[in-house]
């Protein structure tokens, strides 16, 4: 298999996987054997082939079946790089703790709460926040710690309850290097007189690298839970910390510092982020005809470049090719946090399914969803923006860039006809 790639290896093993049968263990270790090679460029390049096509396309699907596939196949991955692990003994484990298991002992005695980031934005607020905000109701007198990337925190900074704990997850290295995170994480929740809440967190590769003492260690096994339903992540996270920890009422929020002095009145937010997925993009000239038309409405416009690279290229050239007079298109460059500060004043969000519509939602601020490039219709149902505020998603079946513009300018309509 020295001529196969490892993006097809990936491949070819999810397909394997959809189809209903078992991965082929020969195609399975060739890519496993080249995410792990001494060589960087090799291990980064098949790292990012089993993560991005092979374990996220499994997981995007929302099927009991394929948690149980996805955790055997990685079991062994992980035996395999860490010695003191046992595949057979990750698997017994996890099948103890994917089932809900209701908090029974007394919530004084409880000194610290750690909760685990799910490492993408996004995921944090929809799901993450939801159960933050479980444990600061069921646990009044405990220390809240937020375990993850700073920049994931900084949504939450200016919430005096949560504390940080920093933990670096770098979805760019190598497996090797992803599993890195296990000890430093290990020593963090070993706190006494602690428990540990874990949504599905890449931290813990979904729930399987062992954390904490089994006892005190909670487990959202989002991708299994809820079963065939359709109802959204907010509302499953939900519903387990309900069962969980007695908290009927969780919900999604933010609570980021605020960028001083960078609106005059409520703008309308865009991002056309779509978090490394390119499949959630709509092809030119969409991106420069959305801002065309948002220009048209009279509001201030706040277009966020992200993380820099192509994604601010591709900002650029909408804005330029959009033909508003100099200075109606403000640029955000910077923090994603400071920018969720800014679409929960905003009059509108505008956004693909990234972490921007999750922040508006959660907000109760208006939004436009535009969801293109989603696995399944399960993964759709999950991930849609859920909030108490107006929501219109745009879900694209035919992503020609004309006709989705079309149903664009019709939902930007009807919010201006619903606000004047």
């Amino acid at each position: 298999m020295a001529s196969i790639s490892p993006s097809e290896l990936a491949q070819e093993l999810l397909h394997q996987c959809l189809q209903g049968g078992s991965a082929n263990a020969e195609t399975w270790n060739a890519l496993v054997t080249e995410a792990l090679h001494p060589d960087p460029e090799r291990a980064a390049s098949a790292s990012h082939a089993l993560f991005s096509i092979l374990v996220e396309g499994l997981a995007d699907q929302f099927e009991p079946r394929l948690c149980d596939v996805y955790a055997e196949m990685f079991a062994g991955v992980l035996a395999m790089v860490v010695p003191e692990m046992d595949a057979g003994s990750l698997m017994a484990r996890r099948r103890r703790l994917r089932h809900v298991r209701p908090f029974k002992r007394d919530a004084g005695l409880v000194r610290r709460v750690f909760v685990l980031s799910r490492v993408t934005l996004g995921a944090d607020v929809a799901v993450t926040s939801v159960l933050l905000d479980a444990v600061k109701k069921r646990f009044p007198h405990a220390r809240i710690v937020f375990v993850g990337p700073r920049k994931n925190w900084e949504l939450f900074a200016a919430d005096p309850r949560i504390e940080h704990a920093p933990v670096a997850y770098n979805r760019q290295a190598t497996l090797r290097e992803r599993l890195e995170v296990w000890r430093p994480l290990s020593e963090i929740v070993s706190a006494p007189a602690s428990i540990t809440v874990d949504p599905d967190s890449r931290l813990t590769q979904l729930g399987l690298l062992p954390v904490g003492r089994e006892e005190d260690y909670f487990l959202f096994e989002s991708r299994s839970y809820g079963g065939n339903g359709s109802e959204p992540l907010p509302a499953l996270a939900r519903r387990w910390a309900a069962e969980t920890f007695e908290v009927e009422d969780a919900t999604p929020y933010v609570a980021p510092e605020e960028a001083a002095g960078v609106m005059e009145r409520p703008p309308i937010a865009v991002s056309f982020g779509v978090g490394e997925n390119p499949r959630k993009r709509i092809a030119d000239p969409f991106e420069g005809e959305v801002l065309k038309l948002l220009t048209g409405s009279g509001f201030p416009v706040w277009v966020d470049k992200g993380a820099g690279g192509a994604e601010a290229e591709r900002v650029q050239r909408a804005i330029d090719e959009c033909g508003a007079p100099t200075g109606h298109i403000r640029v955000w460059e910077g923090p994603f946090a400071p920018f969720a500060a800014l679409i929960a004043k905003s009059a509108l969000y505008v956004g693909y399914d990234s972490a921007g519509q999750h922040v508006a939602a959660a907000c109760g601020t208006p939004l436009i969803s535009v969801f293109a490039g989603y696995a399944s219709d399960r993964m759709f149902q999950r991930w849609r923006p859920s909030g108490p505020g107006r929501i219109s998603v745009l879900k694209v079946v035919d992503p020609d860039p004309h006709k989705t513009l079309e149903q664009f300018a019709a939902l930007l309509h009807s919010f201006a006809g619903s606000s004047s």
